[in-house]
């Protein structure tokens, strides 16, 4: 009976016949093969008697050759596993040339390895990050239905701009060489295929409110673009976002929700993925001990997710952090990158690293932030010059979630539209929902691929994706 190689390593049934497909990892001595079928972070040894195995088959069996092995399974007599197979017969599936295939059992860069994206999930850390990946999908979909969530598709392609960025990538069928014109010389994009200016969503926020209130809670989960032309380590052109819209919500409800949300999932993984995390814990601490005393992590992968689980998020107004971080020796002494001097500035990563880091020793949640750096759909406070803004941060990645309580009253909305020059008839939609029914309601946006990062230890984003779109590159 077939069965992969997960199963095979927990099993205690030895002496039955076995059957086991995979890619060779290893073959040493022309008698251990070492086979992985992408079940598992391990590979199961199969022990073949080479005196009595032809020798061009044995020459076929190179790394990253695909096998069909059959052979009793049996409790090993080396060092290094608990069970083997004594191999009886191998099937060669799919040949592999040692002189070309380009990932070889040895440590190659993760820039190589990115040139090398089709193939790269065949390393093991790769394949431990995308097995992490899997089940955080899982995770966050398990969440919200357990409790009470609806997931809605938001669309992908939008006339709105949620975030008012204006970094979208636009859609459009009109010949780019000779585009009609409008008589004052514009394209004319009322002869696009869709009437009007379109573009690929960089949130579906928006159109997940309009559902969450009518259903009362919902959860998106699906692609988003950003044309933003940044190379950092922590930026995609493509990714993938979690947002929650809850109607009858405010903003303690929402901080409730986020943290609850991000420790479920971490512990679900910390509870169904031991042997990929601790590969990857072991890396994390080579890596680390690989850099400067300053900028080495002070825990381990293992740590730093416990440390999530295990700490309630200390809660802090932007104007609490704005004073800590103003007086706190880094920045009077100006090792900060970007020194705070007063109130209103938008907070950077290793502003909310130290706060998370160095300060309050736990993740934070920060709120009440100055409406002028916040979007226009956040709630104003009663000060009229904060907005009901919540941002998550977490130690070595900073902000994680960014969420708000919603303004739900009509006029306040559109005199913040006004003043940012947001086009009322572009968002019509928008308003009605403050016209029909309004209510209080509050949501949050999770990057996917920053909260895999944090899982995983990968410092780079582009590294836990698994064909990163980027400046200059759609590979693949």
């Amino acid at each position: 009976m077939q069965k992969n190689v997960a199963e095979l390593l927990q099993s205690d049934q030895f002496l039955q016949e076995v059957q086991i497909k995979g890619w060779v990892r290893t073959f040493r001595a022309n008698r251990f093969i070492a086979l992985n079928d992408g079940s598992t972070i391990k590979n199961i040894q199969c022990v073949i008697d080479f005196e009595n195995t032809d020798e061009s088959l044995l020459k076929r069996i190179t790394t990253s050759a695909a096998l069909s092995i059959t052979g009793t399974l049996v409790e090993s007599q080396g060092k290094g596993q608990r069970v083997e197979i004594n191999v009886s017969n191998i099937e060669i599936l799919g040949d592999s040339n040692p002189d070309e295939y380009p990932i070889q059992p040895k440590k190659h860069s993760f820039e190589f390895l990115r040139e090398n994206a089709h193939l790269r999930v065949r390393t093991n850390t790769f394949s431990a990050v995308m097995r992490l990946r899997s089940a955080l999908s899982f995770a966050v979909h398990k969440y919200f239905t357990e409790n009470g969530f609806y997931n809605f598709h938001a669309p992908i392609i939008t006339g709105s701009d949620a975030e008012g960025a204006g970094e979208m990538f636009k859609i459009s069928t009109l010949d780019p060489k000779n585009p009609p014109k409008k008589e004052n010389g514009e394209i004319d994009f009322s002869k696009d295929f869709f009437g009007k200016e379109t573009n690929i969503t960089v949130s579906g926020q928006l159109e997940a409110e309009t559902y969450a209130m009518a259903l009362g809670k919902v959860y998106t989960f699906g692609p988003t673009f950003r044309a933003e032309n940044s190379n950092t380590t922590r930026h995609l052109a493509e990714f993938w976002m979690i947002e929650p819209e809850v109607a009858f919500m405010d903003l303690d409800g929402n901080m409730d929700l986020a943290e609850d949300f991000i420790k479920s999932v971490l512990k679900y993984v910390l509870d169904n993925c031991k042997n990929d995390l601790a590969f990857l814990d072991e890396r994390f601490v080579k890596e680390e001990s690989t850099k400067p005393q300053l900028q080495r992590s002070e825990m381990s992968l293992l740590e730093k997710l416990n440390f999530v689980v295990d700490n309630q998020f200390k809660r802090v107004s932007y104007t609490e952090a704005i004073d800590i971080l103003r007086n706190c020796k880094p920045n009077k002494k100006k090792k900060f990158q970007y020194i705070i001097n007063e109130w209103g500035a938008d907070l950077q990563s290793e502003h909310e690293r130290f706060l998370v880091e160095k300060h309050f020793k736990c993740p934070v949640i920060l709120f009440d932030y100055p409406a002028t750096i916040k979007a226009f759909y956040m709630r104003l406070n009663d000060d009229g010059k904060t907005v009901r803004a919540m941002d998550v941060l977490f130690p070595g990645i900073g902000e994680i979630v960014g969420g708000s309580q919603r303004e739900e009253r009509y006029d306040v909305l559109v005199e913040k539209m006004k003043a940012l020059d947001i086009d009322e008839k572009e968002l019509w939609w928008y308003l009605d929902l403050r016209k029909f029914g309004t209510a209080v309601h509050s949501g949050f946006g999770l990057g996917f691929e920053r909260l895999v990062q944090f899982t995983t230890g990968m410092g780079n984003i582009r590294d836990v994706i698994p064909f990163p779109r980027t400046p200059q590159n759609a590979e693949f």
